[in-house]
């Protein structure tokens, strides 16, 4: 059994016991969040669309991070314009515990 989940704009594909980095949640450490399911495959049984409007996925949120620096460098050739900027994507890990649907 297996579902594909929507959130922060991306989806996954997730089976019971996966762990996974998703966009950054506002959920605390140890709780339970609810993600709304696209597609539920059971066994060969498919749902998805409108027969798929009420499933969801409960998650267990294990903890929130940052992700590796990337390093973002710009310039103009011959002009003497160089900028350098970083960044580290927030996010949270999280353990799929059931799917409901």
């Amino acid at each position: 059994m297996y579902a594909i989940i929507e959130t922060g704009g991306k989806q996954y594909k997730v089976a019971p016991g996966d762990i996974l980095k998703v966009e950054l949640l506002n959920a605390e450490d140890a709780s339970i969040v609810k993600l709304d399911a696209v597609m539920i495959n059971d066994n060969g049984n498919i749902k998805a669309g409108e027969a798929a409007k009420g499933a969801y996925v409960n998650a267990e949120v294990i903890g929130s991070g940052r992700g590796k620096k990337i390093d973002i460098f710009t310039y103009k050739a011959k002009k003497n314009i160089r900028k350098r900027q970083g960044h580290r994507q927030p996010f949270t890990k999280i353990k799929i515990t059931e799917i409901v649907g």
